[in-house]
């Protein structure tokens, strides 16, 4: 379990800091409303999995369930956009340790 949250930690912070850094800054399709959107949702779901997980929340497996999903279109998203290799990389990490959890 430690190893999730710990990689939901890592993508929440790739996700928030590219969206209000890297994404405002490039401009374009970096700061679309649909691409800022998906970053952020998957910022907040990774937030709230790792939390379930600590407090060891009943929850946590379905949230993690939904939270691989996110991850996943985030990850798509992401390359869609392109030159946002690292935040690609740390949201399918995060989908990989949510779907094992999940399950």
């Amino acid at each position: 379990m430690q190893s999730c949250i710990d990689d939901c930690l890592a993508c929440y912070r790739s996700c928030l800091s590219m969206a209000t850094g890297h994404c405002l800054r490039m401009g374009g399709k970096h700061a679309e409303e649909q691409h800022l959107t998906h970053m952020h949702a998957c910022a907040e779901i990774c937030r709230t999995a790792s939390h379930l997980m600590v407090i060891g929340s009943k929850h946590a497996p379905s949230v993690c369930a939904v939270c691989a999903e996110i991850c996943e279109e985030c990850a798509k998203e992401c390359e869609r956009v392109g030159d946002m290799d690292d935040c690609v990389a740390a949201c399918r990490q995060s989908a990989e340790s949510c779907r094992k959890m999940a399950a």
